[in-house]
C-alpha cells in the first residue's frame, strides 16, 4: 500500500513537473495571444512577444526530467499528451517543414512562383536598357556573374534579426529555405524586375498600411501574391496586384463592369487589402493566420484550428491547411527576407523606366480613350496601360457625375491639363476607321436587292427607291438603261445622293416653311370643341375638318390646327399631290416609321396617319408605299 501511495506521488508530481515546463515549451517565439503570463518579456513595436525555451521532442523533455518510467500511468500519459498537444504539432509541423522533399513540392506547386513566371511575358520589361548603377549598390564587390551561396545557419541569422524587429513570427525551415533558393537562385533575374517594380508600388503601400496602422511589412504579401504585375490573375478567376476574388472584392467596395475592373486598380486596391487584413487581424490576432486567411479563405484557417484541437497558432495548424496555403507565410518570409538582403545575393533592381514619385494624376470627366491620349501626347500605349490596368477595353466611361482617375508620367500631365478639351475632342486613327465602319455598317443595312418585274425600266425603279438612275447604273456597273425581267439590280434606298438630297429634303423644308404660319392649339384639361371654337373665331365643323376629326371628341395635350390650312403645291417625289385628291401623299422608304413620317409635317400625329389611311399594324409599312399624311387647305 506504501509503495502504490509512493507511485501516485510520484506520478503527480511528475505532471506538475511537465506542466511548469510545458507552459514555456514552444518551438519558436511567438505572439502572446491570451491572458499575460508570468514570463520573460520582448516587446518590440508595441508588439508583446513570449520568450520560451526550445524542446525537439517529448525524448528529450523526458530526459531532462529524469522521470522514471513507472512513474508514468496511464491516466499521466493522458494527462501529458494533453497538455503537450500544441507542442506535438509544433513539432510536427517542424518536422514536415524541414523535409526536403515535402519542401521542393510545396516551392513547385506555390502561386508565388507562377506569379514570379509571369515576370517573363511583362512587356514593360522588354527594354532591358534600364539597369540601375550597380557601382553604388554593390557595396559588396560582387562581379556580375557571381551566385552567393549561404550556409543555412547564415540565413537563419539573418531572419531572427529580422524578426526582433517584426511583428510577424518570421522563422526559419527548409521550406522557408527552399522558397529564398527560388528567389534569390533559381529565378534571380526575375527577383531582379520584382525589386525595381518595388520601387513603384512600395511607396503607395506603405503609406496606405501606415494610414491604417498595419505593420509594414504587409507591402510583401503583394509580391507573394501577384509578383507586383497589376494586371495578375489567377486561374482562380482573383486579379490584381492583391488578387481579389469578385465577392471580396465587391464587399470592401471594388466595382467591376465590361469597361472598368477596380480589383486592377493599384490605388483602390491597395486601400480595400488594408481594410481586408484589418479585419483580419480583428479576428485572430495572429499575423501568420492572417496571412494564411487571406490566402485560403478564413472558412479553410477555422477548419484547420478546428481539427488541430483550437491551436491559434499558424506553425501548430500547417498540416491541415490547404496545400498552396501551406507554402504562402514561408514564401512570405523568404520574400521579407530577399528585399532586405538582396545586396547580400548579388541582386540589384532593374530600373521599369519609372519611379511612385515620377507619376502624377489627373481627373478625367468625359469619356475618353487610350488611343486619343497615346496619339495626342506621343505617348506609348503600353505606359497608359501599365499605369491605368483597370481599363479594361482602353475606354474611360467618365462624364461628369462619374468622375476616374488616370495615371500619367508626371511630365506629361501639365500637356495634358493645358489640352485638355483638345484631346477630348481628339479623334485617333482607331476612332476614324471606327467611324468609318459605322458609316459602312449603316450603308450595308440600306443595301437591297430589286428583281425587275416585266414592264418596269430604270427610272420607275429609281423613283420607287427615291434614287437617280445613274445611281442604278454605278451601283449595278450598267453602260445603259437596258434591263430585263428576272434580272437582280442592287439598290440602296434612302441614300443621301443628289437626287435623293434634292426631292426629299427640300420638299419637307418648303412644307416645314409654309407650316410656319399655320397656328395650332394644345389642349388642356376641361377643354371641348367649342371652346376651343369660340376662342380662336371660327367654327367646330372647321376645327373637325382641319384636323380631320370625325366627332367632336379630343384630348388633353392634343394638338389642333386652328387656321385655315395653306395648300402645299410641292412637285417633290417623295410628297406629291393627286389632282383628284384632298391630301398631301408621302411616298414611304426604306426604314421609314409612322413617327418619322409624322415628325416631318407640324401638326401631324401617329394617330391621324392611321386614321386617313386605315392602318391597324404600323409594322405593314413597305417602301414605295404611298400613304395620306394630311388634308390639303
Amino acid at each position: 500500500m506504501h509503495t502504490r501511495k509512493s507511485n501516485i506521488s510520484t506520478a503527480l508530481a511528475a505532471a506538475l513537473i511537465i506542466s511548469l515546463f510545458a507552459s514555456c515549451s514552444m518551438f519558436r517565439l511567438r505572439e502572446s495571444a491570451g491572458v499575460p503570463q508570468k514570463s520573460t518579456k520582448n516587446v518590440v513595436n508595441g508588439y508583446q512577444r513570449d520568450l520560451h525555451y526550445d524542446f525537439q521532442s517529448e525524448d528529450e523533455l523526458g530526459d531532462l526530467l529524469m522521470v522514471p518510467d513507472t512513474a508514468l500511468s496511464y491516466d499521466t500519459v493522458s494527462t501529458v499528451e494533453s497538455i503537450h498537444f500544441r507542442d506535438s504539432l509544433l513539432s510536427y509541423s517542424n518536422e514536415m517543414l524541414n523535409d526536403d522533399e515535402r519542401a521542393m513540392i510545396l516551392v513547385e506547386a506555390s502561386p508565388a512562383m507562377r506569379a514570379l513566371d509571369s515576370l517573363v511575358n511583362m512587356r514593360f520589361f522588354n527594354d532591358d536598357h534600364f539597369i540601375t548603377d550597380r557601382d553604388k549598390l554593390n557595396v559588396y564587390h560582387w562581379s556580375v556573374n557571381d551566385v552567393p551561396i549561404y550556409p543555412d545557419s547564415v540565413i537563419e541569422r539573418r531572419i531572427a534579426l529580422l524578426n526582433r524587429h517584426s511583428p510577424f513570427e518570421l522563422t526559419y525551415n527548409k521550406t522557408v529555405g527552399n522558397f529564398i533558393d527560388l528567389y534569390a537562385n533559381r529565378k534571380r533575374d526575375l527577383s531582379a524586375r520584382l525589386l525595381g517594380l518595388a520601387e513603384i508600388y512600395f511607396p503607395m503601400f506603405e503609406e496606405i498600411l501606415d494610414s491604417y496602422n498595419l505593420p509594414l511589412e504587409l507591402k510583401y504579401l503583394a509580391v507573394v501574391e501577384s509578383a507586383l504585375i497589376p494586371n495578375a490573375g489567377s486561374h482562380a478567376g482573383a486579379k490584381g496586384l492583391w488578387q481579389f476574388m469578385y465577392n471580396t472584392g465587391k464587399v470592401y467596395g471594388l466595382q467591376v463592369t465590361s469597361l472598368v475592373d477596380d480589383r486592377y486598380d493599384p490605388y483602390k486596391s491597395t486601400v480595400a487589402a488594408a481594410e481586408h487584413l484589418r479585419d483580419l487581424y480583428a479576428i485572430y490576432h495572429d499575423w501568420s493566420l492572417v496571412l494564411a486567411a487571406y490566402n485560403s479563405g478564413a472558412g479553410n484557417v477555422n477548419k484547420a484550428i478546428r481539427r488541430s484541437g483550437g491551436v491559434k497558432n499558424y506553425w501548430a495548424i500547417w498540416p491541415y491547411l490547404p496545400r498552396e496555403t501551406r507554402g504562402y507565410v514561408p514564401a512570405f518570409i523568404a520574400v521579407n527576407y530577399l528585399m532586405n538582403f538582396a545586396p547580400e545575393h548579388n541582386l540589384f533592381p532593374v530600373d521599369p523606366g519609372i519611379l511612385y514619385n515620377g507619376i502624377d494624376t489627373v481627373m478625367v470627366n468625359r469619356t475618353l480613350s487610350f488611343d486619343q491620349i497615346s496619339e495626342y501626347l506621343n505617348m506609348p500605349i503600353d505606359d497608359i496601360q501599365f499605369l491605368n490596368p483597370s481599363f479594361k477595353l482602353g475606354i474611360i466611361p467618365a462624364n461628369s457625375l462619374n468622375l476616374y482617375a488616370l495615371r500619367l508620367p508626371r511630365e506629361v500631365v501639365g500637356e495634358f491639363v493645358s489640352n485638355e478639351k483638345d484631346i477630348y475632342n481628339y479623334k485617333s486613327t482607331k476612332g476614324l476607321a471606327h467611324e468609318q465602319m459605322l458609316k459602312q455598317i449603316e450603308k450595308a443595312k440600306q443595301r437591297q436587292v430589286h428583281v425587275v418585274r416585266s414592264g418596269e425600266n430604270l427610272s420607275t425603279i429609281a423613283s420607287r427607291y427615291r434614287c437617280s438612275v445613274s445611281n442604278l447604273r454605278s451601283w449595278n456597273n450598267l453602260r445603259g438603261n437596258t434591263i430585263h425581267p428576272g434580272q437582280k439590280l442592287v439598290v440602296h434606298s434612302g441614300t443621301d445622293s443628289q437626287s435623293a438630297s434634292s426631292s426629299a429634303v427640300p420638299a419637307a423644308k418648303e412644307t416645314t416653311a409654309k407650316a410656319e404660319s399655320k397656328t395650332y392649339h394644345v389642349v388642356k384639361n376641361g377643354e371641348n370643341l367649342g371652346l376651343i371654337a369660340k376662342k380662336y373665331k371660327c367654327s367646330t365643323n372647321d376645327l373637325r375638318k382641319w384636323n380631320n376629326l370625325k366627332s367632336n371628341t379630343i384630348y388633353p395635350r392634343q394638338k389642333l390646327l386652328v387656321s385655315q390650312p395653306v395648300a402645299d403645291n410641292s412637285n417633290s417625289r417623295s410628297k406629291t399631290s393627286d389632282a383628284n385628291s384632298d391630301y398631301i401623299i408621302y411616298t414611304v422608304k426604306q426604314g421609314d416609321t409612322l413617327w418619322d413620317i409624322a415628325k416631318q409635317y407640324d401638326g401631324v400625329t401617329v394617330d391621324q396617319i392611321k386614321r386617313l389611311n386605315n392602318i391597324t399594324n404600323t409594322r405593314s409599312l413597305r417602301p414605295g408605299q404611298k400613304i395620306k399624311v394630311v388634308v390639303k387647305g
